[in-house]
């Protein structure tokens, strides 16, 4: 006779079972037991304690708990606590971590793909609208196949949170053609160090913790992390005065929230079915705090810290893109890199036809009623 292997979690939540079942019929005087204790989740970030994606993380943990009436709590901790930002998809990998709050390109060392899920090319479509390739278009499909069968790793994951296009970032001067940027030493993650890389500059991929001192050295003299108020967090303005807003080099990111497939599939179905629909709940929730912090992070930005807000240059973005036709011709050699650009591509091209199609110019209703501002 087989027998049906246990996970050690399943045995832990059975025999916890057993034993109340058992004490309640030998004690039968004890009251009735009315809630089981909570099963703790723990879950690391890549993000520094006081980074605003830590609050972002906090309303996914929140919504977890309570729609789960207590019954999951999650221990949720900064980068660093058990690993480093860079090292979160190994630990869940392995069962040191239960789950993660990141972004794929912080794995991108274990495939260039992995890239493809948040800051790959920028075929015409938006951050929603790659949120929306990744559930209705194809895009789950694909990272199960890269996170499990390609790189055999032990994870569920589950995208959230379409975030703005990223600046190009924080320069000591001002960088108006492509001529200006040769020879930076510039921070960037992913296929952007790639993409940046060809087109003159120097790049290291740091964690967002490890980007101030590091200019502070002098390991780096430009760089981008992702929104205002994550750069005015870890002290941007400190170390430069020029912040450029618009670029292509990552514009389609989101979270991701990844957990151990064994801790996941040992769940109850609606334990599960509040951690992956959690993440839905909390993509909202994050984009309205997005949208109220970053807006007021930029104006202190500019009006109390100093700080000359620009956008990139015409020169520059046109840069990027031929910088990523030949990129594209590179990774396409790949035939798994191949698979998910087509499919991007076929999204993209009748999404974005809807979308750029039906989008009104709302530059102009924003001049209309607030003159003067703008400066495209």
């Amino acid at each position: 006779m087989s027998i049906e292997p246990i996970s050690r979690r399943r045995f832990l939540r059975n025999a916890s079972v057993a034993g109340a079942g058992a004490a309640a019929a030998t004690t039968l005087a004890a009251p009735a037991v009315l809630a089981q204790a909570p099963l703790v989740v723990k879950m690391q970030t890549s993000w520094p304690a006081s980074d605003i994606w830590m609050d972002f993380a906090r309303q996914y943990t929140t919504r977890v708990q309570e729609m789960s009436g207590g019954r999951l709590q999650v221990d949720l901790l900064p980068a660093g606590a058990v690993v480093g930002a860079f090292q979160v998809m190994d630990a869940v990998h392995d069962g040191v971590l239960d789950a993660c709050h990141t972004v794929p390109v912080y794995w991108y060392g274990k495939s260039k793909a992995a890239s493809f899920f948040g800051t790959g090319p920028v075929f015409g479509g938006s951050a929603t609208t790659m949120l929306g390739w990744f559930y209705q278009g194809g895009g789950a499909d694909l990272y199960r196949e890269l996170t499990q069968d390609i790189l055999s790793l032990n994870v569920v994951g589950f995208m959230g949170f379409p975030m703005p296009a990223q600046p190009f970032g924080w320069f000591k001067g001002e960088v108006n053609s492509v001529a200006d940027i040769q020879g930076f030493k510039y921070r960037t993650v992913g296929l952007a160090a790639d993409l940046l890389q060809a087109m003159g500059m120097s790049v290291a991929q740091l964690p967002g913790g490890e980007i101030v001192p590091a200019m502070e050295r002098g390991v780096i003299d430009a760089f981008e992390f992702n929104n205002p108020s994550s750069d005015l967090r870890f002290g941007a303005p400190d170390v430069a005065k020029n912040y450029y807003l618009s670029s292509y080099h990552q514009a389609s990111e989101s979270f991701e929230f990844c957990f151990n497939r064994d801790f996941y599939e040992d769940l109850e179905p609606d334990l599960q079915a509040i951690l992956k629909y959690g993440v839905e709940a909390a993509s909202t929730s994050n984009t309205a705090l997005a949208m109220e912090n970053y807006s007021s992070d930029l104006q202190k930005l500019q009006n109390e810290l100093g700080v000359t807000v620009h956008r990139t240059s015409s020169e520059i973005l046109a840069a990027q893109i031929e910088a990523w036709d030949k990129l594209i011709v590179e990774l396409e050699a790949d035939p798994f890199s191949k698979k998910v650009m087509d499919s991007q591509r076929a999204w993209v091209e009748k999404v974005g036809y809807y979308e750029l199609m039906n989008a009104p110019d709302l530059a102009l209703a924003y001049e209309h009623y607030f003159p003067g501002k703008l400066k495209l």
